[in-house]
């Protein structure tokens, strides 16, 4: 049985033994805490026009992803009108969740081994993806990857945006850093 106060997610500890000493290498930091390390993963399910249709659409995209990520996902909601869209405001459109600390290693962990490879005709995530301040953004086209999702309980296959952020200062110094985590990058 797993002693949770003692529990430390495995790409956490796998940051901590090798991937400093590795980016400290390959990088030349003179200080520990220059050492990019992952800040936040932030997922997010837009279910755009069929949430217009079916207010329940938006109820079921938060459970999914609440499933998904472990933690409980936030409803997002219209800022603002757009009739042409059929969209009023406060209107609920979609679901969210911010992961940090222990959560977020975990999730990076299944994403990568798990999730990933289960995706048809794979060949890697762009490694041209970064938005030049060393965040790395990719999306998914069906969130039935995932394990967690129960495959018969699904009406609507979702996408899925996954932002990763980090606290490197360059997108050089993240790409190398979700190397070391495995991140199957295809160029």
């Amino acid at each position: 049985m797993l002693d949770a106060a003692n529990y430390s997610p495995r790409l956490k500890d796998l940051y901590i033994a090798k991937i400093r000493a590795a980016m400290k290498e390959e990088f030349g930091y003179k200080n520990e805490m220059q050492i990019p390390k992952l800040d936040k993963i932030v997922l997010n399910i837009g279910c755009g026009a069929e949430a217009v249709r079916d207010s329940k659409k938006a109820k079921t995209a938060q459970e999914d992803l609440t499933t998904i990520a472990g933690q409980k996902a936030m409803t997002t909601h219209a800022k603002k009108s757009i009739a042409g869209f059929r969209v009023r405001e406060d209107m609920p459109l979609g679901a969210k969740v911010t992961l940090r600390g222990d959560r977020m290693y975990e999730f990076l962990d299944r994403l990568i081994t798990v999730a990933m490879p289960r995706i048809r005709d794979f060949r890697g995530v762009s490694g041209k993806s970064f938005d030049g301040r060393g965040n790395y953004a990719t999306g998914i086209k069906e969130h039935l990857i995932f394990p967690e999702i129960n495959f018969d309980k699904i009406d609507e296959n979702w996408g899925m945006d996954i932002v990763i952020c980090t606290t490197a200062n360059t997108d050089a110094e993240a790409k190398a850093l979700l190397k070391h985590f495995n991140m199957p990058f295809n160029s």
